[in-house]
């Protein structure tokens, strides 16, 4: 009797088992480095208590809910998604540590082993895209050796850049890409005195076949630009430096790679970022007109355009408008690092963009420019110090997209209802043509004179010193700045 109970029991047990093994969901190795992951090919959740981010509107109060990005929500004809095209940067996101030059990194993510290896490369790599994937976003930007450690030599560090790109390959699947790659040319001490101007052969050859590889996956992960960010591209003292040669280095450097991006059949855009100083006390790109002017000069105006980042235009003097601004103007807006400084500080503290009234600014000009893509908007932007919640990643992101798509709204409400109240022609649509109207908020003497020749530059000095005479002394009305400030501030 003892016999047959123990084989009932011993029965019943390995129902439960064989249950319990098929009904089961296969085990993942949770997101944190006390746990046994063998390989470290983790494929769990990294961000277990984030569910997918969705639109709530203007009145929620969730952190974790988009309360003005609308993605499939039309604005001027264009759902916000196509406006925007928001993209993550890896290295904030993924090596940002909170260390500054005063302090130790303050964040250690739980998938963090401390290591810079191979292993953990491509776990940051699968985060990226869960990231991604949360956020509901399909775009992401990457330097080289942030995604793929360097090694001893360049087709070591090649082998390993290969490795990462072909997991992010597979983890990108049919909707993902980057909006752009690029070539990280000044962590090294080798690009101490700059890569493509540096004074030695050997880096600026060094820095080329970095650049190579760079563009190549670029364009094996189906990106859509490739930026150049020349941190060392410059000087600390006129006293050691032959700037001319220097610039014409550059100059046949970009040059190599627009042959070189024809050759591999790479459609995507080539983006110069302007910064002013900071590593170097002067950057050759310092601003988006001293940019456009090297492009000319060196006949390269047809080849790039600007990423345009709002932390340096506050660094070169300017405002982000201002930049973008004058990038639309020279037929060069390629695209725009979304973020911003602290007036109180000197340097380059990327900050997510948070104000609004800017963003209204830049979205009036991304109108005007009629888009960004194949470009768009690359949250260049860093969590502060302080903030070291896995949370804080996800609603820093959250905070800045809502902050353009509210710029968005805002834009679009001044031209579809400021201009036909207040007529104000310098915020017309793209696709109409600048209107003739009588508006005390712009400076509408060439229309109202009808001097259309002058603008066509048919006028001579002969012909506008008779139509001096012709009409006396000048009438100048005011500018009304002020109703043009209200207006504004009325909309935001």
């Amino acid at each position: 009797m003892k016999s047959v109970k123990f084989l009932l029991l011993l029965l019943s047990l390995i129902v439960v088992v064989s249950y319990t093994a098929t009904a089961a969901p296969p085990p993942t190795c949770p997101a944190d480095v006390s746990s046994d992951c063998g390989s470290g090919e983790w494929e769990g959740d990294f961000f277990p208590g984030i569910t997918k981010i969705k639109y709530e509107g203007p009145t929620s109060k969730n952190p974790l809910a988009y309360k003005w990005y609308n993605v499939e929500e039309e604005i001027l004809g264009k759902k916000m998604k196509d406006w925007l095209r928001f993209s993550i940067a890896f290295w904030h996101t993924f090596r940002g540590t909170g260390g500054d030059p005063f302090g130790a990194p303050t964040k250690m993510w739980p998938w963090e082993d401390g290591t810079n290896s191979l292993a953990m490369a491509k776990r940051r790599m699968r985060a990226n895209f869960e990231f991604l994937d949360k956020l509901g976003l399909d775009r992401w930007c990457f330097h080289d050796r942030d995604i793929a450690p360097e090694g001893k030599t360049i087709e070591e560090s090649n082998a390993n850049l290969d490795e990462v790109v072909s997991l992010a390959k597979e983890l990108q699947g049919t909707r993902i890409r980057p909006l752009w790659g690029t070539a990280q040319l000044f962590f090294h001490p080798r690009y101490m005195h700059g890569a493509a101007t540096s004074p030695e052969l050997g880096v600026y050859a060094y820095s080329a076949a970095q650049v190579k590889k760079a563009i190549e996956v670029t364009h094996y992960l189906g990106g859509e630009n490739y930026v150049f960010w020349g941190g060392r591209e410059g000087y600390q003292s006129l006293l050691n430096t032959d700037m001319e040669r220097e610039l014409n280095h550059m100059a046949r450097f970009f040059e190599a790679a627009v042959a070189y991006k024809k050759k591999i059949g790479f459609n995507g855009t080539l983006l110069i970022e302007p910064k002013p100083q900071e590593p170097t006390k002067h950057q050759y790109d310092w601003d988006a007109a001293t940019s456009a002017n090297f492009l000319r000069k060196y006949g390269l105006i047809g080849e790039f355009k600007l990423n345009i980042e709002c932390n340096h235009a506050t660094l070169s003097g300017h405002s982000c408008h201002h930049e973008i601004e004058t990038a639309r103007i020279n037929g060069i807006l390629g695209n725009i690092d979304a973020n911003s400084g602290d007036p109180q500080v000197g340097w380059d503290t990327d900050q997510f963009m948070m104000d609004v009234g800017e963003a209204t600014l830049v979205m009036l000009s991304v109108i005007k420019n009629g888009g960004l893509a194949p470009g768009g908007f690359n949250f260049d932007a860093k969590l502060r110090r302080e903030s070291t919640d896995v949370e804080d990643i996800f609603i820093a992101h959250i905070a800045g997209m809502d902050t353009i798509a509210r710029g968005l709204r805002n834009a679009a409400k001044l031209i579809e209802v400021v201009i036909s109240s207040f007529y104000i022609a310098s915020f017309s649509k793209p696709s109409f043509s600048r209107q003739k109207m009588p508006c005390p908020c712009t400076r509408a003497g060439w229309f109202v004179r009808g001097t259309s020749s002058q603008e066509a530059g048919k006028a001579d000095f002969d012909l506008l010193e008779k139509k001096t005479i012709q009409w006396g002394e000048p009438k100048v009305g005011s500018a009304k700045q002020e109703l043009a400030e209200m207006i504004f501030q009325s909309a935001i």
